[in-house]
């Protein structure tokens, strides 16, 4: 005997319709339920989603904090930008960009003595107040040899200068690293020995092309007959000035510092070449002098831009530098 079906209310918690809802829709009542179960869905997820989500905010949340504590933005994000497109946001909000110096910012220029350096320092006293970088002099100019505590003091003086500089002495190599400090790019100008030791003849004779005294006050003791000796008797009569012309006298500016590095001879001549190969961007010869300008401001634009022109152009010429040839 069948039993009777016991009518069930949708409130009893049966399912009132176990193989769907009914084509004409949920009866009066049941849609504020209906509405309640179509959000389970959306309302699910598993503990791998949820470690995903809260990856993702701890990763932001470094990120911001490296961001503010680095004053930027860190270096994969710039280049992605640059990868993606330029973007001005930066530019109108960050902080004002720091002031990049030119490389190299620190130049010595070891100058030799009768090599054209009084032209170079001339020019460079122009283009430094055109480009505006430092330039620092020294006023000695016979002293090219130092003690360890003379060098050290030097260093410690040229490392100190605002940079960009470029620091010119007569002075023999100077090695920055041996006393801790950062090793500046070096730049130089020799000229043919013979031709340098008949310039210095004169010089010492007669002074610069300024029409200065100042042969009488570094040959003060230098007798008139002696003064006016002509080249050519002193060189066949064998007098001492010229029986010993100091043709070494350009390697030191070179070798450095080291003893041996006065000493004529090939050890000398080595640690010179070396220390060009090191530490010089650029040596050049004064007989080349153009050649020479045109080099460092290709090499050193920010020191030497537009120096070819000045040095070509008269006007400047009258007031500083001197006549074509007797640099």
């Amino acid at each position: 005997m069948k039993k009777k079906q016991q009518q069930q209310h949708p409130g009893s918690g049966a399912d009132p319709w176990p193989h769907g809802a009914p084509l004409g829709g949920a009866p009066p009542g049941l849609g504020s339920w209906k509405r309640r179960v179509s959000l389970l869905p959306l309302l699910r997820f598993s503990l791998r989603d949820y470690g995903f989500c809260m990856a993702t905010l701890l990763v932001f949340c470094l990120g911001s904090l490296f961001y503010q504590l680095g004053g930027g933005p860190p270096r994969f994000l710039l280049d992605l930008r640059q990868y993606l497109g330029n973007s001005t946001y930066l530019d109108d909000h960050g902080p004002p960009p720091s002031k990049a110096l030119p490389f190299p910012s620190q130049v010595v220029y070891n100058r030799v003595g009768k090599c054209g350096s009084r032209t170079v320092v001339l020019l460079l006293r122009i283009l430094s107040e055109k480009h505006g970088f430092n330039l620092v002099t020294s006023d000695i100019h016979n002293k090219t040899r130092l003690t360890k505590n003379e060098q050290m003091e030097l260093i410690k003086n040229i490392s100190t200068a605002e940079q960009p500089y470029l620091f010119t002495r007569h002075v023999h190599f100077l090695n920055f690293s041996r006393f801790g400090g950062d090793q500046p790019v070096y730049i130089n100008i020799i000229r043919d020995p013979v031709n340098r030791f008949l310039s210095n003849y004169f010089f010492r004779r007669f002074g610069d092309w300024r029409g200065e005294q100042n042969h009488m006050i570094r040959t003060p003791s230098m007798r008139q007959e002696e003064r006016y000796l002509d080249i050519n008797e002193c060189i066949l009569e064998n007098y001492p000035e010229c029986s010993n012309p100091r043709l070494f006298y350009i390697i030191p500016y070179f070798c450095g510092q080291h003893p041996r590095c006065r000493e004529p001879g090939e050890w000398a001549l080595e640690r010179a070449k070396l220390n060009v190969n090191e530490n010089f961007l650029l040596v050049g010869i004064l007989e080349e002098l153009e050649d020479v300008l045109l080099l460092l401001e290709r090499f050193l634009p920010h020191y030497f831009k537009g120096v070819l022109s000045i040095y070509k152009d008269p006007e400047p010429r009258r007031q500083v530098l001197p006549p074509k040839g007797t640099e």
